[in-house]
């Protein structure tokens, strides 16, 4: 026979700080130590600039999803997204340098090749 589960209320109302064990700030849980990094800043610079293959994006995402873990205490969470966002980061602008690389590349040879067919036809004209 199962018995029915017991009702949970859930206080969601900020507090006013007067309690004894509350927390300093409303909804959040102090955290001793150094907080962990969530990268935003990097990330929407990446994001603005370095979008290739959305990992710009992505890793905008993931430092959002750090900062959230961070205001409700859990640095855990945190850390692991910041990580992500930070290895999404790198990898945004790996792949950003080695397409930018090679756009400068194409353009240098098209260049290159457009000046011999040019000076080709100049000297057919004369």
């Amino acid at each position: 026979m199962q018995t029915a589960p017991h009702p949970v209320a859930i206080h969601m109302q900020p507090h006013d700080g007067k309690e004894p064990d509350a927390p300093p700030y409303p909804y959040a849980r102090a955290v001793a130590g150094p907080q962990p990094q969530d990268h935003v800043l990097w990330s929407l610079f990446s994001f603005s600039f370095l979008n290739a293959c959305c990992l710009g994006f992505a890793a905008l995402v993931f430092s959002i999803k750090s900062r959230d873990r961070k205001v409700v205490g859990d640095p855990e969470g945190a850390a692991t997204y910041g990580r992500t966002s930070k290895c999404l980061n790198i990898a945004a602008l790996i792949v950003s340098i080695i397409i930018f690389t090679i756009a400068i590349a194409i353009i240098i040879t098209s260049a290159a090749a457009l000046q011999v067919q040019f000076q080709e036809m100049m000297k057919k004209h004369h």
